[in-house]
């Protein structure tokens, strides 16, 4: 009789203790369904009043440089309602202001610059901060945004050819700046550009840093959907000078304004 009434009381304690937990994970789990929704909500809310609000984004641009172009990709990572942290490459072409485009009307040959020695790329990867300065306010607001980032640079030199004629009356041949063919190379009897395919084997590299910083202009309608302007200044200093155009006086440091056009998406 007391085994039985032992089982019978050790039976019930497990079925309300069982109860008890069962009780408890559904009150734990309504409460993080209660939180999930008071976040979705609240998102929705600032989305409404036009503030940003993501886990990460990617950003595509296109920058014009008032001595060149070039293109980037960013990578953002949001750490707090106004701060991100952001890891960017740039590719972009630094010009010479005195570069030309000039052809010859009689031989109908490519366009070519003269006294252009090499092409300057550079390839940049970075790591920096976004700052929101003010949100947008509403759907058709503008957000703004203050950016910086530095890091690496590297630049590469490809030499620049020109198609001549041959002197000694032989057939044309292409030529890069050098000494001994300077007179061929700066002469009157250039007949066109060598083309984009020469001198890819012969880069040379160029290590640096750079920085940068600007701001940025958010009109996008949709917060998932990144569409605005970003301008700003950068610099990039370099081990050595850069020859770019004969004659001229070769630096170290480029310094420069640019306007981008982004596009991307937010999540």
């Amino acid at each position: 009789m007391k085994k039985l009434l032992f089982l019978i009381i050790f039976v019930a304690l497990a079925v309300i203790s069982f109860a008890q937990d069962t009780t408890r994970r559904g009150v734990q789990q309504q409460t993080k369904k209660e939180l999930r929704r008071q976040k979705v909500n609240e998102l929705i809310r600032q989305a409404e009043e036009g503030v940003l609000v993501y886990e990460k984004q990617s950003v595509f641009g296109v920058q014009f440089r008032n001595n060149g172009y070039g293109a980037f990709f960013e990578l953002g990572r949001m750490k707090t309602n106004r701060r991100t942290n952001i890891y960017r490459i740039d590719i972009t072409e630094i010009k010479h202001p005195k570069e030309e485009k000039s052809s010859n009307i009689v031989f109908f040959g490519n366009p070519y610059i003269y006294g252009k020695l090499n092409n300057f790329y550079q390839v940049t990867l970075g790591y920096g901060q976004q700052y929101i300065l003010g949100q947008k306010g509403n759907k058709n607001g503008v957000a703004v945004t203050a950016l910086y980032n530095g890091g690496l640079a590297l630049g590469l030199l490809r030499p620049y050819y020109v198609e001549v004629e041959d002197p000694n009356g032989g057939e044309n041949k292409l030529i890069k700046y050098s000494v001994a063919d300077s007179s061929l190379f700066l002469g009157p009897t250039i007949v066109g550009s060598g083309g984009l395919g020469k001198g890819w084997n012969e880069l040379k590299l160029k290590p640096g840093a750079f920085a940068k910083a600007g701001l940025r202009f958010d009109y996008g309608r949709f917060n998932e959907v990144v569409t605005g302007i970003e301008i700003g200044l950068s610099g990039e200093f370099y081990a050595s000078k850069i020859p770019i155009y004969f004659g001229a006086k070769e630096k170290q440091f480029f310094f420069q304004a640019y306007i981008a056009l982004l596009f991307g998406q937010r999540k």
